[in-house]
Order: C-alpha cells, then structure tokens, then sequence
C-alpha cells in the first residue's frame, strides 16, 4: 500500500506544477494581450492625428498647386484676382514637415513587435513605420526638389517685387498689370512654376497613397479590438 500512498503523492504535485505552469502561463498570456490591446489603441490615437496633419498637408499642396496656376494666368496676361495675391504669393513655394505620431509604435518597438498577435497586422505596422512614414517624411523634409522656398522664393520674390503694389503699411496689395518681364525671366518663371506643380502633385499623390494605408491599418486595429471587447 505504501507505493500507491506515494504514486498519489508524486501524482499531486505533478498536477501541483502543472497547474501552476498552466496558471503563469494564463496570467502572462493575459498581460500580453492587455498590453497588446493598450498600445494597438494608442497606436489608433496616434494614426487619427496623423490623419489629421496629412489632410492639413494635402490641402496646403493642392493651395500650392492653385498658386502656380494664378501666377501662371498672371505672366500670360490673363484675368487673376487680386484678392488672391497674398494668399497665391505666400503658398506657391511654402514648405511642409511632415509630424509622426509614432509613440505607440516605439512602445511597440520596446516591448517586442511579436507582442502584436495578428500576423498581417504586424506587417502592416511594421510596412508603415518604417517605410511609408519614413519616406514621407523625408520627401518632404530632405528632397532637394521639395526645399521649395529655398529652392525658387528668392527668384520670385527678386523678379516680382517690382511690380508689386503695396499699401501704406507695407502690405502688398496688388500689382502692375501686364507684367513687364524680359522673356528670358518669364520663360524661367514658367518653367519653375511648372516644376513646384509637378512636384507638389507628386507629394500629394503619395500622400493620398500613404493616407489609405493609414485608414487601413487603422480599421484593421478597430476589428481587432471590437472582437476582444
């Protein structure tokens, strides 16, 4: 009898540790997915901002787009009014950064990215961090194309000033119509406003791709913390 008083013995404290393994095991578990809920919603937050500024980028682009074609209606003579003259001279060659909104990501980053349980979730985050972001961040920032006032507001400025109109306090409100520009000027103006357009266009295309991507991983985010509620 005594074998079997000890087989129960060994019995109870396997089952002991099992059970003890299997509980660490489910309080762990249930930590990761708390933390994993938590930073997918900040994660969330920080893409809604992020929303936010590239709307605010995007329309910046397409008023910056409108200032090439009023200036450009302005050197072939045609009508252009003249109320848009400050708001066209001041957005045709503005400058943009473009604000990451990536706490959560780094929070992911620090804890492990495998904290994220849904592989095409993962990869999605991932894909957008370090690459969509990045890269817009950086066309807009550090591509020489786009440093646009440095690139093209002094010959503005210097081949328009002339002609400027300005009230008695310095606020310039209109300008001397037709443009009297030497054809080599005029030709370069058109030449530069062809290419702030075409550059401009080309940020706001990739803008428009990188907001999709945004709104998808965020959707994706939203299924997957509405299952867990």
């Amino acid at each position: 009898m005594g074998w079997k008083k000890y087989a129960f013995e060994f019995l109870s404290i396997f089952v002991a540790v099992i059970a003890a393994f299997a509980l660490d095991k489910w309080n762990s578990d249930r930590k990761d997915a708390q933390a994993e809920e938590k930073i997918l919603l900040e994660i969330s937050h920080g893409l809604q901002k992020d929303l936010e500024d590239i709307r605010l980028n995007m329309a910046g682009h397409r008023d910056g787009m409108n200032a090439c074609i009023y200036w450009r209606k302005v050197l072939n003579g045609e009508q252009a009014p003249a109320d848009s003259l400050l708001q066209y001279t001041f957005s045709l060659t503005r400058d943009f950064i473009a604000i990451q909104n990536s706490s959560g990501y780094e929070s992911l980053r620090s804890r492990g990215l495998e904290l994220v349980q849904d592989d095409s979730l993962r990869s999605d985050i991932i894909s957008l961090y370090e690459y969509d972001l990045k890269i817009l961040a950086k066309l807009e920032e550090d591509y020489g194309e786009m440093q646009l006032h440095a690139s093209y507001y002094p010959a503005f400025s210097a081949l328009i000033a002339p002609h400027l109109q300005f009230s008695p306090g310095g606020v310039p409100t209109g300008l001397d119509l037709p443009l009297d520009l030497d054809p080599i000027g005029r030709d370069r103006f058109l030449l530069d406003l062809w290419k702030i357009q075409q550059n401009r266009a080309f940020t706001h295309h990739y803008y428009g791709a990188v907001e999709q991507r945004i709104r998808a991983v965020d959707a994706h985010i939203g299924r997957i913390l509405a299952e867990r509620s």
